[in-house]
């Protein structure tokens, strides 16, 4: 089966993704779950969820992506940075709870001058922090083209991140094929 998708903006609400991804032909597409430059989300507008919730179900729609925000870093050496990625994802799945089922990607960050083994223990650790027992929403590594000191560029290093998380059944692994 073929599914046709789409990267849209959440800037004009949920439900309007989906209905813009139906204009198309679309059963899936991909948001940004803020500012992909960013940090802060806009409220959360629980009847546009539910909008969206009933037009995805209504219209046959396959899962949805909801991507994290470029500037999260999961493994990097200051502390804040790693806060910031913790309180943003832990903020994401909570949302992502109102349209059940569907996936959350992130990129899993830089070590910068910590070393491979040293991010993708972090890595692992903010994961075991954020994902919750009852969630129903997937979380994916996304694949790193593993310039510099990015982590996921080789898929032993997300084996390894995957490896580490105790909760591995609400993982998953996006391949960027750019």
């Amino acid at each position: 089966m073929l599914h046709i998708g789409c990267h849209l903006s959440s800037s004009r609400g949920y439900a309007h993704m989906g209905k813009e991804a139906l204009s198309i032909g679309a059963d899936t597409f991909q948001f940004f779950t803020r500012n992909p430059r960013g940090g802060t989300a806009k409220a959360l507008n629980t009847e546009d969820l539910e909008a969206l919730r009933r037009l995805l179900e209504e219209h046959g729609f396959t899962r949805i992506i909801a991507h994290a925000p470029y500037t999260l870093n999961a493994c990097a050496a200051d502390e804040g940075l790693r806060e910031f990625a913790r309180r943003t994802m832990e903020d994401d799945l909570m949302r992502m709870e109102y349209l059940p089922g569907n996936y959350y990607n992130f990129h899993p960050g830089s070590h910068v001058k910590q070393g491979p083994e040293e991010g993708v223990r972090k890595i692992a650790e903010i994961l075991n922090q954020v994902l919750q027992p009852g969630q129903h929403t997937t979380v994916l590594l996304e694949t790193m083209a593993g310039k510099g000191s990015e982590v996921g560029g080789r898929f032993e290093e997300l084996r390894d991140i995957l490896g580490m998380v105790r909760q591995p059944e609400k993982m998953g692994v996006c391949f960027d094929t750019c």
